[in-house]
């Protein structure tokens, strides 16, 4: 192909986007899928979907072959400019209230803390004297 090795940014490989004209951006590098389109296994809307982004994550989830790496070969057309892609921001969770899992009132614990020992030190002398009782 006459392009390799160009660079390009995101607009312009974003305008390449429907069944008669698809490029992918993948781990940088710029590809012209048109011609897999119908060959792809996961189908041409795949490939579609991804157009206009970054799309290595999608890629790499799918769990790609060797073989299906090599064959992006013959695809390439260039290079992206990484500063036209958008970065991802990390993800933040929204700030909550303290959850606390303990529901159990703090002197309630303290009071099951004191009466649980004795009431097995109990159980065991009401055993031992009912043993010894029974033996006799």
């Amino acid at each position: 192909m006459s392009s390799q090795g160009k660079v390009f940014n995101l607009p312009e490989v974003s305008e390449h986007n429907t069944h008669k004209d698809c490029w992918l951006v993948i781990e940088g590098k710029v590809y012209d899928v048109t011609k897999f389109l119908e060959d792809h296994p996961g189908g041409d809307e795949v490939l579609l979907a991804a157009t206009g982004k970054d799309a290595t994550d999608d890629f790499d989830d799918v769990g790609h072959s060797s073989s299906a790496r090599a064959m992006m070969d013959e695809f390439y057309v260039g290079e992206i400019d990484t500063s036209t892609i958008p970065s991802r921001k990390a993800y933040t969770p929204p700030k909550q209230p303290h959850y606390n899992q303990d529901k159990t009132p703090e002197f309630i614990m303290k009071l099951l803390q004191f009466i649980v020992p004795l009431l097995i030190l109990g159980l065991a002398f009401g055993i031992r004297f009912y043993t010894k009782k029974a033996e006799a």
